[in-house]
């Protein structure tokens, strides 16, 4: 990617595009319920933020600053702060907590060092995904979980139903589920988020590689879990802190004096993670997923695959061995070509439609419309050409591979 993107080709790409589909992507997770607010809700007005219901909280989808391309832009040139508090946090403890978390997820927890973590996913018994969830090994004995707002409830049964069962067997083991009310959630993303970040905590970042986790006070405030990972492909942490200073924090973090951060909201979070090739819950994966499907069998460890033990991985070990119908992948469609959303009908040259669109939207890096979605297992091959079907035209386009645009994640020494 180009250090600097001109801004008349900028102002450009503002006139042709939308970015991202807001209706739809706040009508998706809009709740019934009256939305929550996090304990930054009066620090996004007093900043500008534009508030929507999403998931069940007022977050902000932009800033008055800066449009949503313009802060996608600034995410990977520079630096953004993301109000992540809607996200459930979790804290599992006792002596057999890793044991009781290993049967209703797909990763090797007992492979972890003390300190690190790996993106997973709960599976259901057909081998569909209920979720997908990052778990943090912080010792033998606690895991601090982080997964979606909108499976909250569904999360948090699966949880404490395992921890029962465990229990109900003499098993030591206990779930702490943490309040928005007491606990805050902060994604700090992109290339001087880090240094920024170094400048109000003790410990040496240098050392803290992506999806490892450690404690730290931050700008005075004692108590506060680093865990460098995002949701955006960029470098970048997330921080877990005291609603209390969570307005302490963000201000810390946006005095000039130390960085050049901007706050960002949920449309750039999703044209980032787009461009990125990451999952949305709800649009690309769900119970009726697999991860052999949804081209997320890394996430099923090997030596689980071989233990047989977690929901759903007798299906899920018969996709691997014996294949699957279809594939998430990724697209790339021609110049001048509408962008292609949720549900759009993906066609092959004999115009029969094999797939569908889950995620999509103009990426502001590219300048091009990209897209992501589940095809015919036969057309998955990088290159293959297809069509697709927006508004009843249909719009050439090239199986691509993900991420569209190279990560930058903060990785250990080999």
């Amino acid at each position: 990617m180009q250090s600097s993107i001109p801004r008349n080709v900028v102002r450009s790409w503002c006139r042709q595009v939308s970015l991202p589909n807001r209706t739809t992507l706040v009508r998706h997770f809009a709740s019934d319920k009256t939305p929550n607010r996090t304990a930054l809700y009066a620090f996004h007005q007093k900043h500008g933020g534009k508030l929507v219901d999403f998931a069940g909280y007022w977050l902000p989808v932009q800033y008055s600053d800066q449009s949503i391309i313009k802060s996608h832009l600034y995410t990977r040139e520079c630096g953004s702060i993301f109000d992540v508090s809607h996200m459930l946090q979790t804290y599992l403890r006792g002596k057999d907590v890793i044991s009781c978390f290993e049967s209703i997820c797909t990763a090797d927890i007992k492979g972890l060092r003390n300190g690190t973590g790996t993106l997973t996913v709960f599976p259901n018994a057909s081998g569909g995904i209920l979720d997908d969830l990052i778990v943090n090994r912080v010792a033998d004995d606690v895991l601090y979980v982080v997964s979606n707002a909108s499976r909250k409830d569904v999360d948090m049964a699966n949880m404490s139903d395992a921890v029962a069962s465990f229990k109900a067997k003499g098993k030591d083991v206990s779930v702490e589920f943490l309040s928005s009310d007491d606990q805050s959630l902060l994604a700090v993303q992109g290339p001087n988020a880090v240094a920024t970040l170094q400048k109000l905590c003790s410990k040496d970042l240098t050392r803290l590689y992506f999806m490892n986790t450690t404690t730290d006070s931050i700008a005075g405030v004692d108590g506060c879990r680093i865990t460098r990972c995002g949701y955006t492909g960029e470098d970048g942490v997330e921080i877990s802190i005291p609603s209390a200073k969570a307005t302490d924090i963000a201000t810390a973090l946006l005095d000039p004096s130390i960085g050049k951060l901007k706050l960002a909201g949920l449309g750039a979070r999703d044209s980032l993670r787009i461009e990125a090739g990451l999952c949305l819950y709800g649009n690309d994966i769900d119970e009726t997923t697999t991860p052999v499907e949804a081209n997320l069998l890394w996430l099923v460890a090997k030596p689980r695959r071989v233990e047989n033990n977690f929901p759903g991985s007798d299906k899920i070990n018969s996709q691997i061995k014996n294949g699957v119908t279809r594939r998430r992948v990724g697209f790339k469609m021609d110049s001048g070509a509408a962008p292609a959303r949720q549900h759009v009908d993906i066609y092959n040259n004999e115009q029969q439609k094999v797939g569908e669109i889950t995620s999509g939207c103009p990426s502001p890096c590219l300048q091009q419309n990209v897209a992501m979605g589940y095809i015919r297992e036969e057309y998955k091959k990088p290159g293959t050409e297809i069509s697709l079907k927006v508004r009843d035209k249909h719009y050439h386009s090239t199986v691509s591979k993900m991420p569209f645009v190279a990560t930058h994640y903060y990785q250990a020494p080999k």
